[in-house]
């Protein structure tokens, strides 16, 4: 495969090139890109051939679910279950390095979500996933954009390295912000952390308390 590869400021994007990543998802391809916390892949979370590329793609295990990337809560409350407590988080800290569990809408494919009842939902702070999302018109199916077992990508080169080939397109904004993964709320039930990233889960809580 012929990956494109496109340079710029994650936070300013080129609206060009992100049009032409986006016409690539709307055609089932894949996409790499940097977010906040680390780079992502993503993909149409509705176009199940496309699912299925993205996990071969990284070699990702396919019993291992991938999140929800929206931009609006509508969009959010169209694919997950919401409750006071989700829509509380949401506004608190969305866009944002938090990744909210709840309960999956009939419309989200099984394949992403690995066939279990429950989805993951992020909004990421970084203007090229927020432009992106905003010209697909869908949740994008966004995993880490690495090989599976290997480390997180902080880098645009370090994914070039690894996905090139792989993707029909990589963005490269060169350094994320942050570098570590967004925080994971389980909100099905009591309120269980999955994952403490980028937001402490005492923060979290606090607001949950409130």
């Amino acid at each position: 495969m012929d990956t494109k590869i496109y340079k710029m400021d994650g936070n300013a994007p080129d609206y060009s090139a992100v049009l032409n990543c986006a016409e690539v998802i709307k055609n089932g391809g894949i996409v790499a890109l940097p977010t906040e916390t680390v780079y992502g892949l993503a993909a149409n979370a509705f176009d199940v051939s496309a699912v299925e590329r993205l996990y071969s793609a990284k070699n990702r295990p396919p019993l291992k679910p991938i999140s929800l990337c929206v931009g609006t809560l509508e969009q959010a409350e169209a694919v997950a279950v919401f409750d006071d407590r989700a829509r509380r988080l949401f506004s608190a800290f969305m866009p944002g390095p938090l990744t909210i569990v709840l309960p999956k809408r009939d419309n989200v494919p099984d394949i992403v979500t690995a066939g279990g009842d429950t989805v993951g939902i992020r909004v990421p702070a970084n203007e090229t996933v927020s432009l992106l999302t905003k010209l697909c018109g869908v949740p994008l199916a966004l995993t880490s954009a690495n090989l599976s077992g290997e480390p997180s990508p902080k880098s645009g080169g370090e994914v070039i390295e690894s996905l090139s080939g792989r993707a029909d397109a990589i963005i490269d904004g060169g350094l994320v912000e942050i570098g570590t993964e967004s925080t994971l709320i389980s909100l099905v039930g009591e309120p269980l952390m999955l994952r403490e990233g980028a937001i402490p889960k005492e923060t979290i809580y606090r607001y949950l308390d409130s």
